[in-house]
């Protein structure tokens, strides 16, 4: 079946410099969702995936290997006796605590299955041929690759020297820009930009530009900033959470992007409003109402990320100092040889970004598997 733009976005797409040849490959990205390559989390973790055996271990998403906590375990398996009712209610009670605990309003609050989904929707909603799309390098690459599909230019804008975002180049990239996209701590290199920058860039981004942050990190890092309270001061600005890092709930897709009603409502007019699992939103709900939740994970995380780093440093090996979940390793050759190499080992450590071919991505996993990267790692060095 064909599918055709509704007038208003055709209207909106020509008012922001797409032509009409462009319609076909931006109904396609409506319509196919996940089938498409840079779609989503899931999408964008097939990168790192490998064929591998089921004892390896599996370090090269970023996923949270605690897996969900166990009060939210026990939430999503009681929702399943009621899984032949739709319950639409179970998100509504998701972005009604999200948005309490936020201190922002109702409507300024959107759950998705994932936050990938709403960066993607914001580059249709926000781009265009006319109105650039920038974001770090290395970072996370679904903005990018979802404008170069519907025909928008992506800025890449290399990190700072102290691995931070360059927020002023960033501003500077375009005076035209529509989409600035800042994910902090970043990812691949887990490493934490000053609140002070992310207060400039906002303030002297150009005119209409709309700032994203991606906190789907920050939860891991004690002292990484949330940005909540300037979407109750009516910036020009969209967070996305995830409930896919430290809520350990990757597979079971809950995520929610915050900001002003009207620009919640751009995105949402590319967006496929369907009903989202009643098991996610049941767990969801339960880790946002444990308090504890959030702090004991972070040292969990924090306590297994300083041994590694403790490791690296008496092998004297080169690596970026992160904060978050992940961590990009220098192996001074080209990252891909060194991934085949680990493989063989059985343990499976991320991708390798263009903008920096002699490091891998590493995840932070449990003690007991980064014992095993330690020991696959000092001999596929040596």
């Amino acid at each position: 079946m064909k599918t055709v733009l509704t007038e208003k976005q055709q209207e909106d797409f020509l008012s922001r410099g797409f032509s009409r040849r462009n319609f076909g490959r931006i109904a396609t990205m409506i319509t196919a969702g996940a089938a498409l390559p840079f779609y989503n989390e899931p999408a964008l973790a097939q990168l790192s995936r490998v064929d591998a055996p089921p004892d390896a271990v599996m370090i090269n998403s970023n996923e949270n290997p605690l897996g969900p906590s166990q009060a939210a375990r026990e939430a999503a398996i009681a929702m399943v006796a009621q899984g032949g009712r739709y319950l639409f209610g179970e998100s509504t009670k998701v972005k009604s605590l999200l948005a309490k605990q936020e201190g922002v309003p109702e409507d300024c609050v959107k759950i998705y299955p994932g936050s990938s989904n709403p960066l993607t929707w914001s580059v249709l909603a926000f781009c265009s041929p006319t109105k650039p799309y920038v974001v770090a390098d290395p970072g996370y690459e679904a903005g990018a690759r979802a404008a170069a599909f519907v025909g928008a230019k992506a800025i890449n804008v290399p990190l700072t020297k102290e691995y931070t975002h360059d927020v002023k180049a960033m501003a500077a990239a375009s005076p035209d820009t529509g989409l600035i996209y800042v994910c902090n701590p970043n990812n691949p290199t887990g490493t934490l930009t000053p609140q002070a920058d992310i207060d400039w860039l906002v303030a002297n981004k150009p005119k209409g530009a709309i700032v994203m942050i991606d906190e789907a990190y920050t939860h891991i890092t004690p002292t990484a900033p949330f940005n909540t309270a300037m979407v109750a001061a009516q910036k020009d600005v969209v967070i996305l959470r995830t409930f896919s890092k430290i809520y350990g709930m990757a597979g079971l897709r809950a995520g929610a992007a915050i900001g002003r009603p009207d620009l919640l409502a751009k995105i949402d007019n590319y967006s496929q409003n369907g009903m989202l699992p009643i098991t996610s939103m049941a767990a969801a709900y339960a880790s946002l109402k444990d308090p504890n939740l959030v702090p004991e994970r972070r040292k969990k995380i924090g306590d297994v990320r300083n041994d590694v780093f403790s490791f690296l440093d008496k092998n004297n090996f080169g690596f970026v100092p992160s904060v978050s979940n992940c961590f990009m390793v220098d192996v001074k050759r080209p990252g891909g040889q060194i991934a085949a190499a680990m493989a063989k080992e059985k343990v499976i450590v991320g991708r390798v970004w263009r903008a920096w071919p002699n490091h891998v991505r590493v995840t932070v996993g449990l003690p007991e598997e980064m014992d095993k990267f330690k020991a696959a790692f000092l001999k596929v060095m040596a």
